[in-house]
């Protein structure tokens, strides 16, 4: 993902929103606001919705069908035209869904394929966060320049329930609640949502993780902390 690349709220398009669907929550009083300046103040929220985005593996989805893919074969480069390789079709679909992928056959094996709404596909090393850094498991986490500026840092309280109103898995809560998260990445303004964070959890672990994975999970009405204030203007600088 460039500088200008963004994430859209899971379950649309990671990148692009398939329609003009905005989930902004008005549960609860949240006291993490912008002043002006472009920082955040820190507080407790709750209403909070949180979803997780993580990175696609090539060999988990060898049952599907390949695709053609064509792009830059490096960084720095917008809607290329080289062939990148044939991939799995559902692999392509995940990466377009959560903006990266890891190449595990052919020549490009151990590159990752990533693509973002104002880019395209592209190859890379890492899997890239909105200004060319690797994204963190655990760590990295997505949110509305306008709710959440980057550098922003904070704790999940309380994961929420599902959207069904199911409980979420304790373990897989536990494993976001352990860590402290920080805003490297960003939604499309005005996409994401007023309360919505999206965390990134790493690579896939198996085949049909959407599905078995209880870490795949969407938390509403959560509870978060923020425990270091953020800055509008942060880390916009372009990538080496």
């Amino acid at each position: 993902m460039r500088v200008s690349s963004v994430r859209s709220p899971r379950g649309f398009s990671r990148r692009i929103l398939a329609g003009a669907v905005l989930l902004t929550s008005a549960v609860g009083s949240v006291s993490c606001t912008e002043p002006a300046g472009g920082q955040v103040t820190g507080g407790t929220g709750e209403g909070w919705h949180l979803t997780v985005y993580y990175t696609a593996v090539e060999g988990f989805h060898a049952d599907t069908p390949l695709t053609t893919v064509r792009g830059c074969p490096q960084r720095d480069c917008a809607f290329g035209d080289e062939l990148l390789g044939a991939f799995p079709a559902s692999f392509v679909d995940a990466v377009r869904d959560e903006g990266t992928g890891r190449i595990t056959s052919g020549p490009r094996s151990g590159s990752m394929l990533n693509w973002s709404f104002d880019t395209g596909f592209w190859l890379d090393d890492i899997p890239s966060d909105t200004v060319g850094r690797a994204l963190v498991p655990f760590r990295s986490a997505a949110a509305d320049p306008s709710t959440l500026p980057s550098g922003t840092a904070f704790v999940i309280d309380d994961c929420g329930h599902e959207e069904d109103g199911s409980a979420i898995d304790p373990a897989a809560c536990e494993a976001l609640r352990r860590t402290t998260w920080e805003v490297r990445d960003e939604f499309t303004p005005g996409l994401g949502g007023d309360r919505r964070l999206d965390l990134y959890i790493g690579e896939e672990d198996g085949p049909g993780f959407t599905e078995t994975s209880p870490l795949y999970l969407t938390g509403v009405d959560a509870r978060v902390t923020v425990t270091v204030t953020g800055r509008a203007d942060a880390d916009r600088q372009p990538r080496a």
